[in-house]
This record gives structure tokens, C-alpha cells and sequence, in this order.
């Protein structure tokens, strides 16, 4: 079976993002596919590189990371909702003239399209958060 999923809450203020990462994980351990994973809402702040979680808590950011990397998951934040929260890849950075970014690897932006795209081709959409 072919998912798409899609997060819209942040990494540390709510369950929905260990939610997502754990249900990701069991379905690529068990041989279905994911399609995309779209980060909306607050969901995109689990994309930030500057996440710097106490030692002996889970670091969300780094294991969308490394499952992206293991499994070559599509990790999509969307723009407009990345754009209100400070979240920006090199390419918006720069055309918005900011001096920095600050999108974990693994991660890329993109728009709406992307999740009605996930949701036409996947068998089935999952959401996690409000």
C-alpha cells in the first residue's frame, strides 16, 4: 500500500509529530511505500536545523532526517506556512534577503500542490495533528 502523510503540528509541542515518525516507520519497516511527507501548520518547525532537544530527549528533527536518508522519503514543507514561521532553505533565504537559513537536511519546500499530488497518487492520506 502507497501513504502520504502529512504533519501539522510541531515537534515538541504536541504528539502528532512522534505520531507520524513512529507510523512512517512501521509502514517502511513492513515493505508499503510512502509517497511524500507533507509538514503544514506549526508541522513545519519539525524541519528546523537549529533544534536543539536536551540530551536524553528523542531528537525529531534528526530522525526525519536519517529515515528520509535510509528510505529516500520525500520530506515537503510548505512554503506560506514556512514563510510565516521563520523557516527558510537557502533559495527562500536569499530571495527574501535574509542572511541565513535554517532547514535541516533531508527537508525541501515546496507548495500546496505537493499535498494534493501526495493525496491523488497514495492509497491512502494519514494526518497527524489538527
Amino acid at each position: 500500500m502507497k501513504f502520504a502523510i502529512q504533519v501539522n503540528e510541531g515537534p515538541y509541542q504536541h504528539q502528532a509529530s512522534d505520531s507520524a515518525y513512529q507510523f512512517t516507520k512501521a509502514v517502511l519497516e513492513k515493505g508499503h511505500e510512502i509517497f511524500r511527507v507533507f509538514f503544514y501548520h506549526d508541522g513545519v518547525n519539525n524541519a528546523s536545523r537549529l533544534t536543539i532537544p536536551p540530551q536524553d530527549d528523542r531528537h525529531i528533527v534528526n530522525r526525519w532526517t536519517d529515515l528520509a536518508k535510509q528510505y529516500n522519503l520525500d520530506l515537503v514543507v510548505c512554503v506560506a506556512a514556512a514563510q510565516r514561521r521563520g523557516m527558510l532553505d537557502d533559495n527562500e533565504a536569499k530571495r527574501a534577503g535574509k542572511d541565513a537559513s535554517n532547514m535541516a537536511e533531508g527537508f525541501r519546500i515546496s507548495g500546496l500542490g505537493q499535498l494534493i499530488e501526495a493525496g491523488i497518487q497514495a492509497d491512502r492520506l494519514v494526518v497527524f495533528g489538527d
